[in-house]
């Protein structure tokens, strides 16, 4: 009985190092195991109640979301890239919607937004691709 609750120490202890989900579920299972040998279980009533808490958790984190995998687009995220949401001036587009604009002291090729129409004025920096800044038109 004491080694499941010793082995659900060590699990939380490897989660509040590692910061994962699993190893919390391991936790959980492991002290589901300790109370069915608390309660005189057999050793495959044992290994059987931990395998099924810890798979019941992980389906349950699953359904909710807890464990997804979030993705995160650096080109439009102003929390990656702190050059989202900058404003610019564009005096003339090309033809091929492309500009040249001064930013940061530099001379920057600009591409436009999808669905944008390429007027001079002022434009917000929506996306950074590679070496190219994606400009939206700003919005008051």
């Amino acid at each position: 009985m004491w080694t499941w609750f010793g082995l659900a120490v060590l699990a939380l202890i490897g989660e509040l190092v590692t910061g994962t989900f699993y190893l919390l579920l391991i936790a959980v299972g492991l002290a589901a195991g300790g109370a069915a040998a608390w309660f005189a279980g057999s050793a495959e009533w044992q290994l059987a109640v931990f395998g099924v808490v810890a798979l019941a958790g992980l389906v349950v984190l699953r359904k909710t979301g807890v464990l997804k995998k979030r993705e995160i687009d650096a080109q439009r995220n102003a929390d990656v890239n702190l050059d989202i949401g900058q404003q610019v001036e564009v005096t003339a587009w090309k033809a091929d919607g492309t500009a040249q604009v001064m930013y940061r002291g530099a001379a920057w090729q600009t591409d436009l937004a999808q669905g944008e129409t390429p007027q001079p004025g002022i434009y917000v920096i929506a996306a950074v691709r590679g070496n190219r800044l994606v400009l939206a038109r700003k919005r008051d």
